[in-house]
Parts: structure tokens; sequence; C-alpha cells
């Protein structure tokens, strides 16, 4: 119901209170901080494209329409213009160049951003009508052409879970002292991103106690977006590299801190997000060259996605994996793999058990 009054702010007031009641979300574990940012510099972003002074409610459909547009044609800031050295989505600098604009993905985020923001409006009283039903401009979930897929072949993501297994017995002594090794807890970061599949912010979130075993079976409570929680079973190799490092791994890092997180530096605090890709880097260097691939935490998480699904693994339980609550979403999570199609009707159910 809309109210009865209608409240004429400014964009820019109106983007105010709505980024204070955003970050207000992220006290209630309603949203994370990561999450309450991006919205906050996509407000920002509009405020810029529409004007800081005009009121909210004279916009309408076809002035959305030209601020999506707008933004479409913003230079995306992680791209260099000139030069062949690859970029953060892999592509090389020739290709990121000749990209004007933002990605479609980041098009997208955009306008759910945005229209967000409108929804609020509506129900706060400072629109009498949401313009986003009157845009016509629709931005593509994903497009373009990828020259690297983000999950790894079943041999890279191998290459890269073996090396992470052998860390702890192989990795040479390299100069540090024993309470400085962080090989036993570089291998439970890379394993648990890697058979698991978590968001960053989940990992690095992850506290000791957030692990438990129930009739044998070793499981991982977490913490999710939207304040949700999922109980996600280890499988029995990642339990065993998780018990070894809390037994004999994170005690020598923790020092004197008492911290209760899972992934501590050898000084004893709680890793941080940039820390965890530097890890998985450093792992890297350990994998065969022929299997090496560099990858994101987050290309780790579509490789779990990727292989579960290619592996006939029901939908939904990849889904509670993941910690999404549509099934839907899982499209973004998934990349085609060589010669699935062909595995995939070599080993077709209805001809299984025939002579």
């Amino acid at each position: 119901m809309r109210p009865a009054e209608l409240d004429r702010v400014t964009v820019a007031e109106a983007a105010d209170r709505y980024v204070e009641l955003v970050r207000a979300k992220t006290l209630t574990g309603a949203l994370s901080p990561a999450t309450a940012e991006v919205y906050a510099r996509d407000v920002a972003t509009l405020v810029e494209l529409a004007g800081e002074q005009v009121v909210l409610d004279d916009l309408s459909g076809a002035d959305v329409d030209a601020i999506l547009l707008a933004f479409a044609r913003k230079p995306d800031g992680r791209s260099s213009p000139t030069g062949s050295s690859p970029g953060r989505d892999g592509r090389d600098g020739r290709d990121a160049g000749e990209r004007a604009g933002q990605s479609p993905s980041s098009q997208a985020r955009f306008r759910r951003s945005i229209s967000a923001l409108f929804k609020h409006a509506a129900l706060a009283g400072w629109v009498q009508l949401n313009p986003m039903t009157a845009s016509t401009v629709t931005a593509r979930e994903r497009g373009g052409l990828r020259a690297e897929r983000r999950a790894l072949t079943r041999e890279q993501a191998q290459g890269l879970i073996g090396a992470a297994q052998t860390l702890p017995e192989t990795a040479a002594p390299s100069g540090k002292r024993r309470d400085q090794r962080t090989e036993a807890r570089d291998a439970v970061i890379v394993l648990l991103l890697a058979t698991v599949g978590p968001r960053v912010s989940e990992l690095v979130r992850a506290n000791v106690e957030d692990f438990f075993t129930n009739d044998g079976v070793r499981y991982w409570r977490i913490f999710g977006k939207g304040g949700r929680t999922r109980d996600v079973p280890l499988p029995d190799d990642v339990a065993r590299v998780l018990q070894a490092y809390l037994e004999r791994g994170r005690p020598e890092m923790a020092g004197a801190a008492g911290e209760k997180a899972l992934l501590l530096s050898w000084r004893g605090r709680r890793l941080a997000r940039g820390d965890v890709q530097a890890v998985i880097d450093r792992v890297q260097r350990a994998v065969d060259p022929d299997q090496r691939r560099s990858v994101t935490p987050h290309g780790l998480r579509h490789t779990t996605a990727t292989h579960l699904l290619a592996d006939a693994v029901d939908m939904d339980a990849v889904r509670r994996v993941l910690g999404h609550s549509d099934l839907s979403t899982l499209g973004r999570y998934r990349d085609e793999l060589p010669g699935e199609l062909e595995v995939a009707m070599r080993s077709h159910p209805l001809l299984r058990g025939r002579p």
C-alpha cells in the first residue's frame, strides 16, 4: 500500500537515507558488509547520473532508461585502455581496451541495486509509482565471449587439491620458524574452497566452533548471506586435513591471541579476504605446470558447482551446498566442461545394466 502523503525528497536525500538503512542491516546479519558497500557504491553512481537536486519522484521510466544506458557507457576502471597485460577477468589487454563500458554482469548488478532503492522508495512514500516498472532497458546477466573458463577442469582441480594435500609433508623449511609455518592452514583453505565452494566471506568468517561431528560425519555450519545458515558435510579427506590442522597447525599460529577464528595468520590474527588469493597462488606454485591454471576463490566456487552438477549430483543438494535460495541461480555457477556430453550419453541412465 502506498503511503497517503508523498515525501518529495531529492535523489541525494533518498540515497543517503537508503544507504543508512542498508548499512544498518549489516548489524543484524541480513546483509554482509561487502554487499552493503556494493549497494552504497551503485546508489552513489545513481546520484551522479541522475543529479543530486532532482526530486526522486520526478524520475520517469525514460529517465531510468537514460541512467542505465549512461552507466553502461561508463569506463570500467578495472580495465586498462592500453597495453596487452591480462586483465582481472582473464581477457587480454586488447580485448579489455575494446570493451569501452561496463560488463554485462556489472550492468545487471547496477540495475538490481537501483531497483531495490526504488522498491523501498515506493514503500516509504518517496515516489508515487516505481519508475523501474516503466523501464525498457535490460542488462544481460552474462554475455560476451570468455577467453578462459572460470571453472577449473577436473585435471586442474585435482592438481590443485593434490598439491594442497601434500604441502605439510613436502614443503621445504624455507627459513621459517615452526610457529610461522602455514602449510596446514593453506591446505585447509584450498580444500574447503575447491570441494565445498563457500563464498570467500563465509570462509574468512568461519570459527573453530562452526565445525562439529554428528554420527561420525564432520559438518561445517556456514553462516551465509541474509542471515541464513547451512550445515554442509565435509568429504572424508577434507575432514582429515582439517583435524590435523586443528590439532597441530592452528595451535602453533594462535599464540597468546586466543582468536576463535578458524584461519589465522602466524601472528594469530584472523585472515582477511585478500589473504585468501595469496594462499591459492602459493599452493598453485606446487602444481605440475601441465595442470596449473590461475583461479580466484570465486572461480573455485564455480569449480565446485560445475563438477558436482556434471557428475549428476542432485541439483537441490548442490543448491544447499552453495547456499542459494533458488535453483535458477545455479546457472551462474555452471560452466561447460570438455567431453561432458559424450560422457553423459555413454552412461545414459536408461541404458545402464542392459546387456
